[in-house]
């Protein structure tokens, strides 16, 4: 639903009242302003004021990328948006600007180059056999979220960070609180608050007694002065909750995309090599998220799509609409394996380009390629319209995904 506020008869404000939308739908409103206004203003349902959404792969682009358009002047605005609060910490990556930006990423760089990563295979391959020997063990119908697509990503950037495997339940507790808007803002502040904490210990563990880990990675740089503890904690924190939470969601809708897309799913069991291409399509097709993370402000007055945005005013982009744009993805609402050009923004664009998106691609794989290779006959146990899921998330992604084999 939307209902409109007058600024100006040219770029009205529209309240996004954000739906909880099941399976694959492509949210309504943003395909009408791609299609009808792709630079428009709205009104989301909390903090305050109103804000540029623009919609188009080219413009998309643009605001991530030039340093014109802000993170770090976010910091202490009240800013429209979908949550009731900001889920990283102040002094995060996601709210920096370059050359500050670029310092805090160097800080974990090495942990997410291509051999490090190759690294983490075997074991993270060794994990998801684990747990799909127990979902076999105990016989169909099983619910994948539960058996594989929840613990599988948890326990991956556990590893990585070095959180051990007793407390990643309650890693799990706390993310979930914080990357959610139903649990309210109070709520939401603890849980980050107290993963905040941890990791703090978790740092100074690591400064204490050095091992070859992500925090050990970070309690090096900020022995060595590159960054704060306060920063490191933040780094620690998004990359924790953001890694297991996205991928959590985004491999269950890949998963339930091929599960309701027979014919792409027997063509991907005839043809596993077609898998590398297969995925970067399901990646620009499923739709990751509820309407829009953070925001950015215009440092000056500039154009984007033939619209002036004035210095100070806030601004909005949807990598979404991007991904579905007619005029760079040819049939944008199919999903084809065929696609040659796939120039995909799922991973974002620009100096916040996910630094995950490498371990993102290795865990999906791993997912596809098992349940292919061990579930040749997997199928969904229920009707699609039954699956449920996730109400008032940020990411979307289903509660439930009930298999049979």
């Amino acid at each position: 639903m939307t209902t409109t506020e007058s600024v100006s008869e040219e770029h009205p404000v529209r309240f996004w009242d954000v739906p909880d939308l099941n399976g694959l739908a492509f949210d309504p409103f943003m395909e009408a302003c791609l299609r009808d206004e792709p630079v428009s203003r709205i009104k989301l349902p909390n903090g305050e004021g109103h804000a540029w959404f623009v919609t188009r792969y080219e413009d998309v682009k643009f605001v991530t990328s030039d340093p014109r358009f802000s993170r770090q002047a976010v910091l202490g605005r009240p800013i429209t948006r979908l949550a009731p609060h900001f889920i990283p910490l102040d002094e995060a990556v996601g709210f920096a600007d370059p050359p500050e930006h670029t310092r805090l990423r160097k800080s974990v760089a090495r942990s997410f180059t291509a051999p490090r990563l190759a690294r983490l295979r075997p074991a993270a391959q060794r994990a998801a056999d684990e747990l799909l020997d127990e979902m076999e063990q105990e016989g169909p119908p099983a619910d994948l979220v539960q058996h594989l697509h929840g613990p599988l990503p948890l326990a991956v950037i556990s590893d990585l960070m070095g959180v051990p495997p007793a407390d990643r339940p309650q890693m799990a507790q706390w993310t979930e609180i914080q990357l959610s808007a139903g649990h309210g803002r109070e709520a939401s502040e603890h849980a980050k608050n107290a993963m905040a904490g941890y990791l703090t210990d978790l740092l100074e563990s690591r400064r204490a007694e050095p091992r070859d880990d992500l925090a050990g990675e970070l309690a090096q740089s900020v022995d060595q002065g590159n960054i704060t503890l306060a920063e490191a904690v933040a780094v620690a924190l998004l990359i924790q909750a953001s890694a297991a939470h996205a991928v959590r969601n985004n491999s269950a809708q890949v998963v339930y995309a091929l599960l309701t897309h027979p014919e792409q799913l027997a063509r991907l069991r005839a043809e596993p090599g077609l898998l590398p291409q297969a995925l970067e399509e399901l990646l620009r097709f499923v739709p990751h998220r509820n309407a829009v993370g953070l925001g950015r402000i215009a440092m000056e007055d500039v154009e984007v799509g033939g619209v002036l945005i004035r210095k100070g005013e806030v601004v909005h982009s949807s990598y979404l609409t991007a991904n579905r744009d007619p005029s760079v993805f040819d049939r944008p609402h199919e999903l084809d394996f065929d696609r040659e050009n796939n120039p995909h923004l799922s991973f974002g664009h620009g100096p916040h380009f996910c630094l995950g998106s490498m371990l993102a691609r290795l865990e999906e794989e791993i997912i596809i390629s098992t349940l292919l290779r061990r579930f040749p006959e997997l199928r969904l146990a229920v009707p699609p319209e039954e699956v449920r899921w996730q109400r008032r998330a940020l990411i979307r992604g289903p509660e439930n995904l009930p298999v049979a084999w």
